[in-house]
């Protein structure tokens, strides 16, 4: 896709969802953390039912290291690898408290050296929390990337690499939200909704579907 396509790409998401947003449910940058933790390999949908409990009761690092492990599991047992995920959360809680003051670190190393938190999570935070200017490729940015001719890879890596160098800065901050949404609602894995598609004539995919 050449720069002119990727302008108009990004011209046309904005003006459907000018001010787009996580559809993970949180109220700072901690629970924002939690949330991400625990999306992996789940819906939004099915961590938000969790957590509007477990923010309620344990929403800062401290009040979730007192519930300790167990105590966490019973918020999250309707979310996949949710033992494991309970595990991370009380660790990386506290290391927070320990090392951070309580507070998540706007830096992607230090980000990262917390338990069950990788490069995803971390450019998530980075960028939802923060504002900082990340592309974090899951399974719907990587699908759109490649299928649309915007930004194809062989891994996510390469793909966030090839997004941020050639994304206009104006909407670097925003494209991760455009494209997962994208992805999520429209650019459907088995069977992409390209008839109601606002950029099906930029997008590079030969096997256009006709009807949805």
């Amino acid at each position: 896709m050449n720069p002119a396509a990727r302008r108009e790409l990004f011209e046309r998401l904005r003006a459907a969802n000018p001010s787009p947003r996580t559809e993970l449910v949180y109220a700072s940058p901690y629970q924002l953390l939690v949330a991400v933790v625990l999306s992996a390999q789940a819906t939004d949908k099915s961590v938000n039912l969790a957590t509007a409990r477990l923010f309620r009761d344990a929403g800062t690092p401290a009040r979730m290291v007192a519930l300790g492990v167990g105590g966490l599991e019973d918020y999250i047992r309707t979310i996949g690898l949710y033992r494991t995920k309970a595990k991370n959360v009380i660790a990386l809680s506290r290391i927070l408290l320990e090392e951070h003051g309580g507070q998540v670190p706007a830096e992607r190393e230090a980000l990262e050296r917390l338990p069950g938190v990788g490069r995803k999570t971390a450019n998530v935070v980075l960028n939802t929390a923060f504002g900082q200017p990340t592309v974090a490729v899951d399974t719907h940015i990587f699908r759109v990337a490649n299928r649309t001719g915007l930004a194809p890879g062989r891994d996510p890596l390469e793909v966030e690499q090839k997004l941020v160098k050639s994304t206009p800065p104006e909407f670097l901050r925003d494209a991760h939200h455009w494209l997962i949404l994208h992805g999520r609602y429209v650019c459907l894995a088995r069977k992409p909704q390209c008839p109601r598609c606002p950029i099906r004539d930029l997008c590079r995919f030969k096997d256009k579907t006709r009807d949805v």
